[in-house]
């Protein structure tokens, strides 16, 4: 199954769903009251989830977490602050960009944000979470990609979920040449033919091995008391071209993955 890179707008798999115990105003003027817009937003008592919707002229917005993020306050906020920061982001290059068309005689395309957290793993300690997102600014095509959050409950903090290790090449190392060859045989399997092993790297990386640097790292729980699982995301144009989309690798947590796991938190993890 399915992870921060960005590619081409269409919707993404939850990663890890088989690991998890359940898988700006510009000038202070209101778009969607400007615009003649509608809008929607609901939730949000602690403990519940959120799903908040926006759409006019101008650009639509959405933005949503589940039940377990309102249930932590902290992370709520966090969640709650990173929202208001890409509407207003959203908005002020909606406006410029609708400025430009205007002046320039061209047709104007709405813009839009989207992102959607979901749980990948609930443990006693921590909240594993993949943040799903898309972009659309007027051009060909959108942009999508998928964040880690991974949610310390006890000391209410966050991390990306690859600073739980000593460094993405430790990682990197851990998974070896079984990375190299999960990625290939997922090649393979859209390509209708193996990689050639004499391929070499034209540049692209297309045909390459590629790098856990170049991915979103998620963790996954099996049975929810431990980490027994990794997620490894390429966005598109990382590992294959545009219409090969993403690239979506899971692997069990073994003693090389937990060697290159961080002291202060290998207690988190369990081999399979």
């Amino acid at each position: 199954m399915s992870f921060r890179t960005l590619a081409a707008a269409a919707p993404l798999a939850l990663v890890l769903a088989a690991c998890s115990p359940s898988a700006e105003g510009s000038d202070g003027q209101d778009a969607a009251s400007a615009d003649g817009a509608t809008a929607s937003a609901t939730a949000e008592a602690a403990g519940a989830a959120k799903s908040v919707k926006e759409e006019n002229d101008l650009y639509s917005f959405s933005y949503a977490y589940p039940a377990q993020v309102g249930g932590v306050p902290e992370l709520a906020a966090h969640l709650d602050a990173d929202a208001e920061k890409a509407k207003a982001a959203l908005i002020s290059e909606s406006e410029d960009d609708r400025t430009q068309a205007e002046a320039n005689d061209y047709p104007y395309r709405a813009h839009s944000f989207s992102k959607e957290w979901k749980v990948v793993a609930d443990l006693p300690r921590y909240l594993s979470l993949s943040g799903e997102f898309a972009t659309y600014s007027g051009g060909a095509h959108g942009m999508y990609g998928l964040e880690s959050l991974v949610w310390d409950k006890q000391a209410n903090a966050g991390m990306d979920g690859v600073a739980l290790f000593q460094s993405a090449e430790a990682l990197d190392e851990a998974l070896g040449q079984k990375l190299c060859d999960a990625l290939d045989a997922e090649r393979a399997k859209r390509r209708g033919e193996a990689v050639p092993t004499d391929a070499g790297d034209d540049g692209t990386g297309f045909n390459s091995c590629q790098h856990v640097k170049d991915a979103t790292v998620l963790v996954g729980s099996s049975g929810g008391g431990k980490f027994d699982r990794i997620g490894i995301w390429f966005g598109p144009y990382v590992a294959g071209p545009y219409a090969e989309g993403s690239y979506e690798l899971n692997f069990p947590v073994d003693a090389a993955v937990i060697e290159a796991v961080k002291p202060e938190y290998r207690e988190a993890f369990s081999a399979r």
